[in-house]
């Protein structure tokens, strides 16, 4: 159930300990990292995820397992942090936000996933706490959960800083419009932080973000693959630049990944109909296909919020793709990586569906940042970069299917909605093989 392959056996004791649950393949974890936190464990229970993650966050012991079925005990023996304080719980609980007129919200088992945190965070005896989720939790009848779990943090001795928040990541340098609730909390006595606030600096467009990405029509072998290599990029913007790693990023305390920055990764095409071409083609930037209802990107403008779809439990969903500003096609992994502000190593599994999904799941890592950086000046902490590279994982992470990488972590392939094609069963010793 517990993967610390890789990890590295070397840490900055002067950087605050953080835990991410319920951590998707990421996004808050490169976030709180990026401000200067070492994220030590992080909890997933769709074994992908945990796949991703662990390619990604080297130095991280990913637990894949149901928060229900863990404790902060296991947690802290696979992060070897016996002794050591976790400075802070983060991440976001799913929940169905329903309540039940005259029964407390928390009360209904679709909601259960949010006590598990606030179980789990006074468990790991964290010093503070980040909750976020969706803005509709803050609307309503289901502005009743959201106070039932206040009451439930307060009720275990921690303040709440409130008014909650919902945050905008259009606001803190992402070309997207996404909106998220986020809570802060801190054991009572404990100095609270405020919550970001944008700096008033010029928003960054779609095309600042993606513009500078090679034309992947023009590659016939990402039809097949999601890689190619030794590319030639485009004239980059400010964005972009930092994405790529061309330029310093003052405000990231991340450890460098060792990577090549001519490689395109998470690229693999998508073939559209002859007709659906020429509609996306009649589509004026900014505007909704008709049949599709598709958004074609405003090269100018930002993008509208990126959204995961469903498990194949409940129908396979793949949510609308925007349409490429220029490029009569939807936009690739990578480029819904741009507009969500992850840099160009972090990487992501390489089928289309499971990589949308993954994007569409997460906490723009920008955003996370802005929020991870506020509670570390809180803190008292000073954010320091680590001088340490760390070498990212191996490929075959990013390449299994969920029977596979549910027989990696030991855990059931049931867990989560998955969806394999015919092809995907064939060649399992095979490619095991490669994992060895």
């Amino acid at each position: 159930m517990i993967s610390s392959r890789n990890r590295s056996e070397k840490t900055n004791e002067v950087r605050p300990i953080g835990i991410d649950l319920f951590a998707g393949a990421g996004g808050l974890s490169l976030g709180f990292e990026q401000a200067g936190f070492d994220v030590k464990a992080a909890v997933e229970i769709d074994p992908i995820h945990c796949a991703v993650h662990e390619f990604n966050f080297p130095n991280c012991a990913v637990i894949c397992a149901d928060a229900t079925k863990t404790t902060g005990e296991k947690i802290r023996k696979a992060a070897g942090l016996d002794g050591k304080t976790v400075d802070v719980v983060f991440g976001g609980a799913p929940c169905q936000g329903f309540s039940l007129i005259g029964h407390r919200a928390l009360d209904d088992p679709r909601n259960s996933l949010l006590l598990e945190f606030v179980r789990l965070t006074v468990e790991l005896d964290a010093q503070y706490f980040v909750f976020e989720n969706v803005k509709g939790l803050t609307i309503g009848r289901h502005r009743q959960l959201l106070d039932e779990l206040i009451q439930a943090f307060e009720d275990k001795g921690y303040e709440v800083f409130l008014p909650y928040q919902v945050l905008n990541a259009a606001d803190f340098g992402v070309p997207q419009d996404r909106r998220r609730l986020f809570l802060i909390g801190a054991k009572r006595g404990l100095p609270l932080p405020k919550y970001p606030t944008d700096d008033g600096a010029m928003r960054t467009t779609v095309w600042q973000a993606i513009g500078d990405l090679p034309d992947i029509d023009k590659f016939p072998e990402l039809m097949e693959s999601d890689t190619i290599e030794s590319v030639r990029f485009g004239k980059a913007s400010q964005y972009a630049r930092l994405l790529r790693g061309l330029t310093p990023d003052v405000r990231d305390f991340s450890y460098r990944r060792q990577s090549d920055g001519r490689r395109l990764t998470s690229s693999m095409r998508t073939v559209h109909t002859t007709l659906s071409r020429r509609r996306f083609r009649m589509t004026k930037p900014g505007k909704v296909e008709p049949i599709s209802r598709f958004l074609k990107l405003d090269p100018d403008g930002i993008c509208n919020t990126l959204r995961a779809g469903t498990g194949s439990d409940r129908g396979a969903f793949t949510s609308p793709r925007p349409i490429h500003p220029y490029a009569l096609r939807c936009i690739s992994v990578r480029e819904a990586a741009r507009i969500h502000s992850y840099p160009d190593w972090f990487r992501f599994h390489t089928t289309k569906w499971h990589g949308f999904r993954q994007i569409g799941n997460s906490v723009p890592p920008l955003l996370g940042r802005a929020v991870a950086s506020v509670l570390l000046s809180a803190m008292g902490f000073q954010p320091k970069k680590p001088t340490q590279a760390l070498e990212l994982g191996r490929d075959s992470l990013l390449q299994m299917t969920m029977r596979i990488a549910a027989d990696y972590y030991d855990v059931s392939g049931d867990v989560v909605g998955k969806r394999l094609r015919a092809d995907d069963r064939n060649n399992v010793e095979e490619f095991e093989a490669k994992l060895a």
